[in-house]
């Protein structure tokens, strides 16, 4: 079964960022849209960011000029660089297909912004 391995989180200032990675095991991921997805304590999981199997990129209005998703289709890896990161960041983060797949949510990566 394909999964997903999130890394990379951890505790920064505001201002400050990180740089987040997802492993998967499919094995035709490069021909997948994939998506980071994020679920902060008491809201509901929401799209932060996606890529095409192409390489073309789209972003939450909450992120975008700030955050960036590329891949890495010879690793079957995702990444995610977010910069001036604001508290309002503080979330788990996950990767996933986009649309997503339910069954395939890993464990995330805990992203906390705080002074």
């Amino acid at each position: 079964q394909v999964q997903f391995v999130e890394s990379g989180g951890g505790l920064v200032q505001p201002g400050g960022s990180l740089r987040l990675s997802c492993a998967t095991s499919a094995s035709t991921f490069s021909t997948y849209f994939m998506a980071w997805y994020r679920q902060a304590p008491g809201k509901q999981r929401e799209r932060v960011a996606m890529i095409t199997s192409g390489g073309s990129t789209d972003y939450a209005e909450s992120v975008k000029g700030r955050f960036t998703i590329s891949r890495d289709n010879a690793k079957n890896m995702v990444y995610l660089r977010m910069n001036s990161l604001e508290s309002e960041d503080t979330a788990v983060y996950y990767c996933n297909y986009y649309p997503y797949l339910a069954n395939y949510w890993g464990q995330g990566t805990q992203v906390t912004v705080s002074s």
